[in-house]
């Protein structure tokens, strides 16, 4: 017996030490990147470089124009996904019977969510410029990045409300409250802090996919902000993809395109330090 315990003993010792070293080396290829991004485009930030519009050439001015459209692509994305993708996790889990067809619907959600971010901006494409008949600009390229993250958020909306204890809702529905009551007041408030870790993956997801823009309302070069919907937008994604690509001097591009990386990763930082706030916020509200 003795013997026995002290295997154990080391095996936990050893998986403990192999946890370790993987949490440590992962944090340090974080930093590594962090910091690389930031010496090589640190020297490129200046008032000057947030505010103002780029060159035609893509070797001077700013990203002012980027920056808006990433923030509104962001916003007219989340304005569908999260209700939408709260609302249907609160069918799946509260409401659907639990029969081959709900089964069915979640393994085909889980399919979507693993499905290349090319095809959603095909399908962005067919179905809302071509069966719809919108113009590639703003709402298009939102729908589609809305569509494509909407898996994500439905996925992890249902683990969260299924996590919330069955004795909540017995003691709600044993007070006289209804089914719709009972989901919103107790369930929604209990899970809300995890809907907002699945809305912080949502949102570093849209605010990083390139594909599915490209061919739904994402423009390399604008002389104005958009006006409308229909409106063509830049975003800091596609536009690195076009400095990459296309700009006719890398070697005078590079600094804007390290620059525009810098800036979208403090933005996708941002917006997760924000939700992690609001998400602590709501767990020390709704603690059980």
């Amino acid at each position: 017996m003795m013997r026995l315990a002290e295997r154990k003993l080391r095996r936990e010792k050893v998986a403990k030490m192999v946890l370790r070293v993987i949490l440590f080396l992962i944090m340090g290829i974080l930093i590594l990147v962090i910091s690389y991004l930031f010496a090589q485009g640190a020297h490129s930030l200046s008032w000057k470089f947030l505010t103002s519009y780029p060159s035609p050439d893509m070797t001077g001015g700013g990203i002012f124009p980027a920056i808006v459209g990433t923030f509104y692509l962001i916003a007219f994305s989340m304005l569908f996904t999260f209700p939408v993708g709260v609302l249907s996790a609160i069918y799946l889990s509260e409401y659907a019977k639990d029969n081959w067809i709900t089964n069915l619907i979640r393994i085909s959600i889980n399919n979507l969510a693993g499905i290349p971010s090319i095809v959603f901006g095909l399908f962005g494409l067919s179905f809302f410029s071509v069966f719809l008949g919108f113009k590639p600009g703003l709402l298009t390229a939102s729908l589609t990045l809305g569509v494509l993250a909407l898996p994500i958020m439905i996925v992890a909306s249902e683990e969260a409300i299924r996590s919330v204890p069955q004795d909540f809702r017995f003691a709600s529905l044993a007070l006289g409250a209804t089914q719709w009551q009972t989901i919103w007041k107790v369930v929604l408030p209990s899970s809300l802090h995890s809907i907002l870790t699945a809305a912080i993956i949502v949102v570093g997801r849209v605010a990083g996919e390139t594909a599915p823009i490209i061919f739904t309302g994402a423009a390399f070069y604008t002389s104005h902000l958009p006006r409308n919907l229909f409106d063509q937008v830049m975003a800091l994604p596609y536009y690195v993809y076009v400095l990459a690509t296309s700009a006719p001097d890398i070697d005078a591009a590079q600094p804007i395109e390290y620059g525009t990386v810098l800036v979208l990763m403090v933005i996708v930082l941002s917006v997760n330090m924000i939700a992690i706030y609001l998400r602590a916020y709501f767990r020390r509200r709704y603690r059980w």
